[in-house]
């Protein structure tokens, strides 16, 4: 797994990227949305203290229906603190968000939902999936992203939210929909990514030519392992998220939008552990052809030693001193010995040929 620079700029909604969005944002942002009308105003932030401060503020400030998205990226403990004592975050929360090594899980800390996720994407240049991490925490009036990585699809989701402001009309739950639809609908892509590798893969493995791709099936299959830890953890999470816990309510009208992404989620499961599948049988059709490979090679070297062993075997007997010989005062002895060497070694190759040994 590989982490590639990422870039900033200063604008967390200004572009997408077709896998997920690539990180285009400050390094804190808090968006606040109105969940009838669907409108959204940013609270200007910046890097320092003062960003906490003035996204608290305003988060303290809520009126009726609104809910506030506040978004990072890469933070520092530090910078994450603040914002944990004001919106209740426990401890171990805060320290799984900060450290980014985490497998996609839900926990829940009172009245806040904390969820885990991995970002993923397939670089096709270098044949790699590369991974992230998203972690959401869900309060009954705010959602908190934290993302590590080169890919944050805070980014789509927020503009997803934006081209359909209805979906606002779930509240914080509504942005937690669209961050796991853009995360899924990554695996998606990079299934479909991985699959159109494998399936050139097997193109190259049964080929004409004689080349071993042992390597390349188990580079291969090493990120689709990568893969598989990303998505199946995940699973078993969403059903959790759609029937809620304790004194949780799930409205009914967004359990379908939420039973989509599942659905989504099982279907490139299915996918990535086929690939998986995929990948045993194909490295076994290319061990196969391997060994193919060396008994042919070893069928001709047996047919060439058994020619050269006829020549070998009369040259032998006649280059023996003794003195009594049949045929040593023949006139023709030479040319019959050297015939009968030339015959033998043409009938021997015929037959070889004939039983496909040459």
């Amino acid at each position: 797994m590989r982490h590639p620079v990422q870039d900033v700029t200063p604008e967390l909604s200004a572009g997408a990227h077709e896998s997920g969005a690539l990180k285009q944002a400050l390094s804190m942002e808090c968006v606040v949305y109105q969940e009838r009308s669907g409108q959204s105003r940013t609270v200007e932030c910046g890097l320092d203290d003062e960003a906490c401060r003035q996204v608290l503020k305003r988060l303290r400030g809520l009126g009726d229906g609104e809910f506030g998205w506040v978004r990072m990226v890469d933070p520092a403990e530090d910078e994450l603190v603040q914002l944990a004592e004001e919106l209740g975050l426990h401890p171990l929360a805060v320290e799984d968000a900060v450290q980014a090594h985490q497998r996609p899980k839900r926990e829940r800390f009172g009245d806040v939902l904390a969820v885990a996720l991995k970002t993923l994407w397939y670089v096709e240049e270098e044949q790699a999936v590369e991974t992230g991490e998203l972690m959401l925490f869900v309060g009954p009036r705010y959602v908190l992203t934290v993302s590590h990585g080169a890919v944050d699809p805070a980014v789509e989701a927020a503009r997803r939210l934006e081209a359909d402001p209805s979906m606002l009309r779930f509240g914080p739950l509504s942005v937690v929909h669209a961050v796991l639809d853009v995360v899924v609908d990554a695996y998606s892509e990079a299934a479909d990514t991985v699959r159109a590798a494998l399936n050139r893969l097997e193109d190259r493995v049964f080929s004409s030519s004689r080349v071993d791709h042992t390597e390349d099936i188990y580079s291969l299959k090493r990120e689709v392992r990568e893969f598989r830890d990303a998505v199946q953890p995940l699973v078993p999470v969403l059903p959790g998220l759609l029937s809620g816990s304790g004194d949780e309510d799930r409205p009914p009208k967004v359990l379908p939008y939420f039973r989509d992404v599942a659905d989504h989620l099982h279907r490139t499961d299915t996918e990535v552990r086929t690939l998986d599948e995929l990948l045993n049988s194909v490295l076994d059709a290319q061990q196969a052809r391997v060994g193919t490979w060396q008994n042919d090679d070893m069928r001709r070297i047996s047919a060439w030693a058994a020619i050269f062993a006829v020549p070998t075997m009369v040259a032998g007997v006649y280059g023996m001193n003794f003195e009594h010989m049949p045929e040593l005062r023949w006139s023709y002895g030479y040319p019959l010995a050297v015939g009968l060497m030339a015959v033998a070694s043409g009938l021997l190759h015929r037959t070889f040929r004939r039983n496909g040994w040459l």
